[in-house]
């Protein structure tokens, strides 16, 4: 073979080379990236081929699936009492992706998991059309309704969990929205999907998750249980050391109380009717230091709660000087909160110092309802001991019993609970936030549920805008509904 003949072969035979090569890294080291694209259509037209599992509350689907006609997608997603279990489901949509447990238990749901390979393989030898998972969640439909109904027209958002286990009851954000509006790729879907997106309202925002407030005075737990595990406070009943007025260290600002008698009050005292002077100068004794330890002990700073949907990191800022160390001790500045971590905050006073790791899905299970994979509580940190613990419960249940917490009693119930207006805006000037949180003891004398809540802003006049008044009445509608369920 003369020169050139060999330099073409060589050269075809590189072609074909790099050919062998490249076809072997799509099919082997890039298929499951190509395969998992949101540009590969083929793999949105299987995600709606066959009809999804459904997301279960209390032993009933919360979720279902239809026909779709006049499209390559078989069939869309159909929600029962969609704006209620929004917060919880998510939305899976043929034209805009999908969303919270939707997203984070597709696999499952469309039978694509691995765990459900064997489920799959029977089907090809039975003839049995390919089906998807289901995800049995924690939530209590009880407590969920009563929180829905409770917040009525307000923009807020409730949570509650179960302190002893740390499942989830309940998971609402108002105002909410229909997923099922669309779920489809219709111009209908589109047009439905355009009002939501562009809402000043926020209604596909989970507020109970993904949106952070200041904490206000419902912080003052925290700065409680800072004060009492770190010794600068031995005894709830014995005077503080706090002059009346009080003035942020290293300035010339003054910190107003809202109440009389705050003057040297005792913890208990200062709790129950809300003293700001006395918890900014416990914060500011604690030191900004020690104050982030107990805060973070308690879920601060952590951008990784997944419950499995991930929760926006609550904040305790770690830099701030003394006089925002102080002020961060009263839930302002720049301490903020979501929902569910100011339920967390409840929860792990309420169980005894004892934080558990927050969790909504049960299990999942097979089409058969066969149990893949359950979840088990665990613990994630220890805030405060048990005495301290319990210290705090007596002040919260005083807090309720005889001071700004009325709103939330329940005959015949223990109930332990703090309130809280938070300010913000510039100056101030915005309406408050109303919070409230709160836990109530079973029969038993464990507590069975914990609660926050939050109201962004409401008809009501300034002057009446308070946890007590507005957030108070939610978190006792929940603590009733769980109670009930109970027995």
């Amino acid at each position: 073979m003369n020169k050139p003949l060999r330099r073409i072969s060589l050269f075809c035979g590189l072609l074909v080379l790099a050919l062998l090569i490249r076809t072997n890294w799509l099919q082997y080291v890039q298929a499951e990236e190509l395969s998992t694209r949101k540009e590969n259509r083929r793999v949105q037209i299987a995600q709606y081929a066959t009809e999804r599992g459904n997301i279960i509350v209390a032993g009933q689907p919360i979720t279902g699936s239809a026909v779709t006609d006049g499209s390559d997608y078989k069939f869309k997603r159909t929600y029962t009492d969609g704006p209620l279990w929004a917060p919880v489901t998510g939305y899976a949509s043929q034209a805009f992706g999908s969303t919270q447990l939707e997203s984070l238990e597709d696999g499952i749901l469309t039978g694509n998991d691995d765990r459900l390979f064997f489920d799959r393989t029977i089907g090809m030898f039975t003839g049995e059309k390919k089906q998807g998972g289901n995800v049995v969640t924690t939530l209590n439909p009880e407590a969920q309704k009563a929180a829905f109904k409770a917040l009525g027209n307000n923009k807020g958002a409730a949570a509650a969990i179960d302190p002893r286990t740390g499942a989830v009851l309940a998971l609402v954000s108002t105002p909410s929205y229909d997923p099922s509006r669309f779920a489809g790729n219709s111009k209908d879907d589109e047009k439905a999907w355009v009002e939501l997106k562009d809402s000043e309202d926020k209604n596909l925002v989970n507020r109970a998750l993904r949106e952070t407030y200041p904490p206000g005075s419902t912080f003052k737990v925290v700065t409680a249980a800072a004060a009492l595990e770190h010794g600068v406070v031995k005894e709830i009943n014995d005077p503080t050391d706090t002059p009346d007025p009080y003035f942020l260290p290293g300035t010339k600002t003054e910190m107003v109380n809202h109440a009389s008698g705050c003057k040297e009050a005792s913890l208990n005292d200062a709790l129950r009717v809300s003293c700001n002077s006395v918890f900014a100068n416990l914060g500011d004794k604690v030191t900004r230091d020690k104050m982030v330890e107990t805060a973070e002990k308690f879920g601060f700073n952590n951008d990784k709660i997944d419950i499995p949907v991930r929760a926006f990191a609550s904040v305790y800022d770690k830099k701030m000087g003394k006089d925002g160390n102080a002020q961060s001790s009263i839930g302002q500045f720049n301490t903020a909160a979501t929902p569910l971590q100011m339920a967390m905050v409840t929860a792990a006073i309420a169980n005894d110092g004892k934080l558990m790791k927050p969790y909504m899905v049960d299990h999942v299970a097979s089409p058969n309802l066969d149990v893949i994979e359950k979840h088990s509580p665990q613990e994630m940190s220890r805030p405060l001991s048990a005495a301290n613990a319990q210290k705090v419960q007596e002040m919260m249940v005083n807090v309720v019993e005889k001071g700004t917490g009325t709103k939330a009693k329940i005959n015949n119930v223990k109930v332990g609970g703090k309130t809280g207006t938070a300010q913000h805006g510039e100056g101030n000037k915005k309406r408050p936030y109303a919070w409230f949180i709160s836990y109530a003891e079973g029969k038993d004398g464990s507590s069975p549920v914990a609660v926050a809540v939050v109201i962004e802003d409401s008809e009501a006049d300034r002057e009446d805008i308070s946890g007590g008044g507005l957030a108070a009445p939610v978190a006792k509608a929940v603590m009733e509904a769980v109670l009930k369920t109970q027995g």
